[in-house]
């Protein structure tokens, strides 16, 4: 027999003896060591899914989109926030998943309408 023909390549002599360890660990009653590591390796690959999933199911809850009531501008902002608008830098707050202007106590908030005025011949 030539030694030769006995050559195993390096990956496959890699799971070769992770098998051979494995079904050792078995025999030897320490199949619970080889269980715990496989399922470490399930909670850490499907942690980072669960996080994500539950990121974006906290965004849909708390972030809106809305228009500024003063300019029109449509931005984001977190639910029951104060911030400003980026395009007319008006103070604005979250109620209702809209924006709302920041008004001093006392004041008094207007919407002004336009009137077509026709002038008086005489």
């Amino acid at each position: 027999m030539n030694i030769n023909s006995l050559y195993v390549s390096p990956s496959l002599r890699f799971w070769l003896t992770l098998i051979l360890g494995v079904w050792a660990l078995g025999a030897l009653g320490l199949g619970w060591l080889v269980k715990s590591f496989v399922i470490l390796l399930l909670i850490l690959a499907v942690t980072p899914i669960l996080i994500v999933i539950g990121l974006r199911f906290w965004l849909k809850q708390n972030l809106i989109q809305a228009p500024c009531p003063v300019c029109g501008f449509e931005f984001a902002s977190l639910v029951n926030s104060k911030t400003r608008c980026p395009n007319c830098g008006e103070a604005v707050e979250v109620q209702d998943r809209q924006f709302v202007r920041q008004t001093p106590p006392g004041t008094i908030d207007v919407a002004a309408v336009e009137v077509q005025s026709q002038a008086l011949e005489d």
